[in-house]
């Protein structure tokens, strides 16, 4: 982290209840220290289920510091309101990605490595390397 930028992560889910949740736990297991930027953008503007554009692009904006952007997600149509906004190509930061891995576990690795200072790669690396992890 030789200039003091992180890589902000975004955790879309269909219920804000859900984001926040997981952001909690990414946090807190990522250990004192290095406050990695994490914001949840669940549900939509009036408290529903679902995924909100305008929600999505302001969490990446509030969690941009320079390094690029982490964006995971939980389901179906939460990948494809990322995907329609990166296309978009002016709603998001500049090196926003959309990362490709399980929810949960993704977003604790993608946190754990940001805090480590790594770059976009390394996190969007860790994130889809939990798809490796084994329960039994």
């Amino acid at each position: 982290m030789s200039d003091g930028k992180l890589v902000g992560i975004v955790l879309v889910s269909h219920s804000a209840d859900v984001a926040a949740s997981v952001a909690e736990l990414a946090k807190g297991l990522a250990g004192p220290g290095v406050a990695v930027p994490v914001a949840a953008a669940g549900g939509t503007e009036g408290g529903e289920l679902g995924t909100s554009s305008e929600l999505i692009a302001a969490a990446a904006a509030s969690v941009n510091r320079g390094a690029g952007v982490a964006v995971l997600t939980d389901l179906g149509s939460a990948v494809l309101t990322v995907k329609a906004l990166l296309a978009e190509g002016d709603e998001l930061p500049d090196d926003t990605r959309l990362v490709d891995a399980p929810f949960v576990e993704g977003a604790v690795a993608a946190v754990v490595t940001a805090a480590t200072g790594a770059g976009l790669a390394a996190v969007e690396a860790a994130a889809a390397e939990a798809y490796t992890y084994r329960k039994t």
